[in-house]
């Protein structure tokens, strides 16, 4: 059965959603099988060293890189139909909301898509900050919070198209994007196996959750080019597929239609599960007397409202559309970062846990 025939038995909500959960549960079940976590790869930048977390996190941005830009220079894949390029942006909602993402993922001790694989793992100060974290998505969106949040994405806004597109500012094109993706995945390598000569199994994890990201772009183009109704190509993110989520479980009438979204979440648990299963890292946790409750909901507010006002969290900015070369999204990547080494120094002269 071909894909035509699949939407035309199936619908394109439906198919849609097949895909998100397909994408998904590879995405879950490698990033937990890898301990993928953006979070612990910006603390040993902060220590001054380049472990295990670091070698996965860009290994993973490098197979990400490299399979998107395979699907652009093969033509199956037009970056100027994303919401990362083809629209307006701003570019200070991408630093301001970059910044407060990671000064929040480092309270909260993981992302928003780690917090999903720890709540899958059992761990219940991930689950009450993931929930957090939604509220805080979909109040940012259309509730309390999104006057404040359109009022500084205003700030500095950027025209759709060539001027959010870094190949075409600097002139690189297609070609460029590859080579530069090439370079990603071969100082990823270096990293990798400079650490761990050994660790095969876990490279070929890192390289999946990177690849996963990739597929998602194509899996949705692909759908895009064979309906005959409006659909938007997407990769993964999980600050709008939390809020959508939410809006599910409040309210059947009110919540979005089906889609990618709505099977990427909850396969993403499902592989985090069969990960922890497979792995034997399945256990309830709950707050101790050194988790402090305020970090964490702090840390989950800081990250809701970053990831809406940014466009997206660690994964759905920072790696789906920097994969794309967007301007406004390599601007979160790097004020994520920033953001997450100023919040570790603070933590660090106040004494905190990290």
């Amino acid at each position: 059965m071909n894909l035509a025939s699949l939407l035309e038995n199936w619908g394109d909500s439906n198919v849609l959603a097949m895909a998100g959960a397909l994408v998904g549960f590879i995405f879950g079940f490698a990033a937990q099988r890898t301990r993928f976590c953006a979070r612990a790869a910006v603390l040993e930048c902060c220590e001054g060293r380049t472990g295990e977390r670091f070698s996965v996190w860009w290994l993973a941005f490098g197979a990400c890189l490299l399979g998107v830009q395979s699907l652009v220079l093969m033509g199956w894949l037009k970056p100027s139909d994303s919401r990362y390029i083809g629209p307006a942006g701003s570019i200070s909602g991408a630093v301001l909301g970059g910044l407060l993402f990671g000064a929040g993922m480092i309270l909260t001790r993981g992302c928003a898509s780690r917090l999903l694989i720890l709540s899958a793992n059992g761990n219940l100060r991930a689950l009450l900050s993931g929930l957090v974290f939604a509220v805080t998505v979909q109040a940012s969106i259309a509730g309390w919070l999104a006057p404040a949040r359109q009022a500084l994405a205003n700030g500095w806004l950027v025209d759709g198209g060539p001027s959010r597109d870094l190949l075409q500012i600097s002139g690189l094109g297609p070609h460029g994007g590859m080579a530069i993706a090439l370079l990603t995945v071969l100082i990823g390598v270096y990293f990798f196996f400079k650490t761990h000569p050994h660790r095969w199994g876990l490279a070929l994890g890192s390289i999946l959750a990177g690849s996963s990201i990739a597929m998602g772009w194509g899996l949705t183009q692909a759908i895009a080019s064979q309906s005959f109704e409006a659909v938007q190509i997407q990769g993964l993110s999980f600050s709008s597929a939390s809020a959508e989520m939410l809006m599910r479980a409040l309210s059947s009438s009110t919540s979005p239609s089906w889609g990618f979204d709505a099977g990427l979440l909850p396969a993403t648990f499902v592989g985090s599960l069969l990960g922890a299963l497979v792995g034997g890292d399945f256990k309830f946790e709950g707050f101790k007397t050194e988790n402090k409750l305020g970090h964490y909901l702090t840390g989950a507010v800081l990250m809701g409202f970053g990831a809406v006002l940014a466009g997206g969290c660690t994964v759905g900015a920072g790696m789906t559309g920097g994969s794309l070369f967007s301007l406004t999204a390599w601007l979160t990547l790097i004020a994520i970062w920033l953001g997450a080494g100023l919040s570790w120094r603070i933590h660090r002269r106040m004494g905190w846990q990290i």
